[in-house]
């Protein structure tokens, strides 16, 4: 094991955890505005005659426009900034939630969808890419856990606030609310984000602790963005996105069916189950960037550290592909939901491995090409959920797929990058 420099022990101040935080809500955010069609599915297939293939075609425009926008925004994060690109996104996307209210068909929604894709796109790369300009590379997978948990508290709020508005004033209410919140978020991060070196909040020896491990690449131009394919790390990124995105895109969009056809829950009923998975989903994307953090603080190479935590997770989702054989709601809810915590412990080490071996000047873009071919995995899924639905009629297939997925990852990852090393642009 090689130990890392520890840098100052003090941080002396907490600014870059008001950052975290500012991180956290916009991704939940990001996820209550992206899952409310999934909890609203059985009533919009009731009301409006929705079939399977219909609203696996909604789902695959949503992951088409995310795709595009992931390879779009990623440069575009890189060239002005977090402040400014997070701004413009959040902006773009609660805007498309609004547009939800007032259509009706397939096509309308399709549209609505894909505005909305393009939007959230923006995200993770310029989340992480914030996490990279905030933290050491000791905190960086627990601040990253931190907010990426942010998808899992939407994801427990949104089956909560939305049959509540849905019941009492319809479902075109539920859109509206929830495609307020961003204006919300959007006024907080324009009051309160700034660079560290340029945050009147932030004490020298703060500044000192967030630079104390990281390689001096301020002021480095990002590695073009044609030739991010250059690097193994980004082909590593690019593959476990692709490969297991598509699992929990198959949580957001399918368990209120999955509950719904399975065990016979409703609107009024699937809500406490998909609480509890996402409950633990939280446990998960905390607890994943917390391990390995201490393993790397206990003397572990972040090589080591990053890659048990991925093992780690593998093992964890591998009982999926008993979820859809088990009679007991119990059962299915805690396979699931122990699913994905170790997805979301997943992607914290995933989306910290980006920060570890590439320049923060081109975090954003390697992050927007693995979300675009996660985007892509997602698209496939969505259209082979519904052709199997509508052909098989059981969910055994699609669980079977997720529980090996992991480790097919992970090896490809380690073939790949045997040692995390930071890309240079030279």
């Amino acid at each position: 094991m090689q130990a890392t420099n520890p840098g100052p022990q003090k941080a002396g101040g907490n600014v870059r955890w008001v950052i975290c935080a500012l991180l956290f809500f916009a991704t939940t955010i990001n996820y209550i505005d992206r899952q409310v069609i999934g909890i609203l599915k059985p009533t919009l297939q009731g009301e409006l005659g929705w079939s399977e293939v219909d609203y696996g075609m909604i789902v695959f425009w949503f992951q088409a426009a995310y795709a595009i926008g992931l390879l779009a925004c990623g440069p575009i994060i890189d060239k002005v900034g977090s402040k400014i690109g997070y701004a413009a996104a959040i902006t773009v996307w609660s805007l498309a939630a609004l547009v939800h209210a007032f259509v009706r068909s397939p096509g309308g929604f399709s549209v609505a969808r894909f505005a909305l894709g393009l939007g959230e796109a923006a995200n993770f790369p310029a989340a992480i890419k914030s996490v990279a300009e905030w933290f050491p590379k000791k905190e960086r997978a627990l601040a990253a856990g931190i907010l990426n948990a942010g998808a899992n508290v939407g994801a427990i709020a949104t089956p909560i606030v939305v049959p509540i508005i849905t019941l009492a004033y319809g479902w075109r209410a539920a859109f509206i609310v929830t495609g307020m919140l961003g204006f919300v978020w959007l006024a907080a991060w324009l009051i309160f984000y700034r660079a560290p070196e340029h945050h009147p909040r932030v004490s020298a020896q703060e500044l000192a602790y967030i630079r104390a491990d990281q390689d001096n690449d301020a002021g480095t131009a990002p590695i073009p963005w044609r030739r991010l394919f250059r690097y193994r790390g980004t082909w590593a990124f690019v593959t476990a996105k692709f490969l297991t995105d598509p699992v929990w895109y198959l949580f957001l969009f399918w368990l209120p069916d999955f509950f719904a056809k399975r065990h016979g829950l409703d609107l009024k009923t699937f809500g406490p189950p998909l609480i509890a998975v996402y409950l633990l989903a939280d446990v998960g994307s905390i607890g994943g960037g917390w391990l390995s953090s201490a393993l790397i603080k206990r003397g572990y190479s972040v090589n080591a550290g990053r890659k048990l935590a991925l093992l780690a997770s593998a093992i964890l989702v591998l009982p999926i592909m008993l979820a859809s054989t088990v009679s007991s709601l119990f059962a299915a809810v805690a396979i699931i939901g122990v699913a994905a915590a170790a997805h979301q412990g997943w992607s914290s080490n995933l989306y910290t491995m980006v920060s570890d071996t590439f320049p923060k000047s081109s975090v954003a873009s390697v992050m927007g090409i693995g979300g675009a071919a996660g985007a892509v995995g997602g698209m496939i899924m969505a259209r082979y959920v519904g052709h199997v639905l509508e052909t098989v009629g059981s969910y055994v297939p699609v669980f079977i797929w997720a529980g090996i997925a992991y480790f097919i990852a992970l090896a490809i990852v380690h073939l790949l990058l045997p040692n995390l090393e930071e890309a240079k642009p030279n």
